[in-house]
């Protein structure tokens, strides 16, 4: 690791004229430490300039950065001024990696909230081994894909002994508006489905295998599950591959350690109807005429009114055992989608700038990266991490 010149910023907001990206700004602007040195960036000036307006004294000394995708030099003189860059640019496949190359070059940490793992597995292949030697942390995913599985399943191992196999299984439930730009990165990675397999292969055959520990992820059976005591679907999002990674990274997860990812739901009839809308989804996402119609159903950089947003849930349940003992622990928080996505990104940033971690660097992720720290800031942040329940099965 080499040690960067000073910055100018501690964080920088890129895509800050989106709707998720102002939500970030907000909570920054609110949650701000005393004398953070932050920034707004993006393309438009004018529209950076309104958003500064619209936050009032608490982002009156706030700078404005211009930056583009399409013009790498811009990305760079960004990477070069901030300690940390926040992105909710996206589809990440499509806008992300001048970015995420920006920030391994310099040495300066990153996070995103993306949840699309054939991007993920890319930046892997591409960028970790810059980024190992600069000192950069990459860390992806940093929003409800995939912080409240990734440190409610660090939470959970923490309650069961180290030296044993582990097996832990999480159970999502939640309720709220999709957001256009989640939308927009499901469909096109239901469009690059092929591409996103052959990617990840190349990245288990590159990244080294550790040791004599087994770790794993599971895919799980539909059906009634009687220990979680509903409906269940096996859930292929990123949120398994990031558990699993983290659980290769860290001894704490045992010498044999497997992963479950679930929706629950409250009916056959609920998991039938889900089942249908994403294969039809995913049958239309295949042809860009129906893609693009899908596309306007739910436009990226929209979003729903605070008060819907104030509706909105999120509560994933863990059920982990090792040896003789059982724990059943539960992660829960507001709307999903935006405000808590918004509130998750933020402090994910503002631990990379302030909190006393482990030395990471390189592609990594949130448990690797920050662990109880974000867990904690979390909780202070009004989510929560409880164990329900602890009982020794023999």
């Amino acid at each position: 690791m080499t040690n960067p010149p000073p910055r100018d910023y501690d964080i920088v907001v890129f895509g800050a004229t989106g709707f998720t990206g102002g939500l970030t700004a907000e909570y920054l602007a609110a949650h701000a430490p005393v004398g953070m040195r932050w920034a707004l960036a993006g393309r438009n000036r004018e529209k950076l300039t309104a958003l500064r307006d619209r936050l009032g004294g608490a982002a009156g000394s706030v700078g404005i950065v211009d930056a583009d995708v399409t013009d790498a030099g811009s990305l760079r003189r960004l990477a070069e001024a901030t300690r940390v860059v926040v992105t909710t640019v996206g589809p990440y496949i499509r806008y992300g990696e001048p970015l995420v190359a920006a920030c391994a070059a310099a040495g300066t940490d990153y996070v995103d909230l993306t949840g699309e793992p054939e991007f993920i597995d890319l930046m892997y292949l591409r960028h970790h081994p810059a980024a190992e030697r600069t000192g950069a942390r990459l860390v992806h995913a940093c929003g409800f894909d995939s912080i409240p599985h990734d440190l409610g399943a660090l939470f959970t191992v923490g309650q069961l002994p180290a030296e044993q196999p582990i097996r832990l299984r999480g159970y999502v439930r939640a309720g709220g508006v999709v957001s256009g730009g989640t939308f927009e990165s499901a469909l096109t990675a239901f469009a690059r489905f092929r591409r996103a397999a052959a990617v990840h292969g190349e990245r288990r055959r590159a990244q080294p295998r550790g040791g004599e520990r087994r770790v794993r992820a599971i895919a799980g059976r539909p059906g009634y599950d009687r220990d979680a005591g509903t409906w269940v679907l096996p859930l292929p999002t990123v949120d398994p591959q990031i558990v699993v990674r983290s659980a290769q990274a860290l001894d704490r997860y045992g010498p044999d350690f497997s992963y479950s990812h679930f929706v629950a739901l409250k009916s056959p009839v609920a998991a039938v109807a889900l089942t249908a809308g994403v294969a039809g989804a995913f049958a239309l996402a295949q042809l860009p005429p129906t893609r693009k119609l899908l596309l306007r159903m739910r436009p990226a950089g929209a979003g729903p009114t605070p008060e819907q947003r104030e509706k909105g849930w999120f509560r994933v349940r863990f059920i982990g055992e090792s040896g003789d003992q059982r724990v059943v622990t539960e992660v829960a928080g507001g709307d999903p989608g935006y405000g808590e996505t918004a509130k998750m990104l933020a402090e994910s940033a503002l631990c990379l700038a302030y909190d006393p971690l482990s030395p990471t660097a390189g592609q990594v992720t949130t448990a690797v990266a920050m662990g109880d720290a974000l867990r904690v800031r979390l909780e202070q942040a009004g989510m929560s991490f409880r164990v329900v329940d602890e009982t020794v099965t023999r």
